[in-house]
């Protein structure tokens, strides 16, 4: 099992830190051993051109075809070739942010009703293994 993220130009990645936390980007430069340059494109994701370090992003298991220092309409249209929207929005990892920041924006009334929801779900999972073993 060796390790395959690797920081590379087209490597999709996930900042972890700052304004556009929560968004994926591309890397498109590779400046030193600790920043690169990415972008999003801003119109498909809503990050800019920037530089960051990579101790602010996550590398994800998505890559894309690109030149260094690409245009942005490149950019655009290598993630429109390999939707990697859509693979996002599949993967466990997004689905665990999106369930995360889901339940962080629940009332008080809605982590209740959570709660007994949870409790009558082992009520009856209880009831159901003890009529197993019986």
């Amino acid at each position: 099992m060796s390790f395959t993220r690797f920081v590379e130009v087209g490597r999709i990645c996930l900042v972890n830190y700052g304004p556009e936390e929560g968004k994926l980007a591309t890397i498109i430069e590779i400046v030193d051993q600790n920043k690169c340059v990415i972008e999003g494109p801003a119109e498909v994701t809503g990050v800019e051109r920037q530089m960051i370090p990579y101790s602010r992003i996550h590398l994800t298991d998505f890559k894309v075809d690109l030149y260094r220092n690409a245009k942005t309409k490149d950019i655009k249209k290598a993630w429109k070739e390999g939707d990697i929207l859509a693979k996002w929005e599949k993967s466990s990892w997004a689905k665990k942010l999106a369930s995360k920041s889901k339940r962080a924006a629940l009332s008080d009334f809605g982590r209740f009703k959570v709660m007994v929801a949870r409790k009558k779900k082992s009520e009856i999972l209880a009831k159901a293994v003890k009529k197993l073993e019986a």
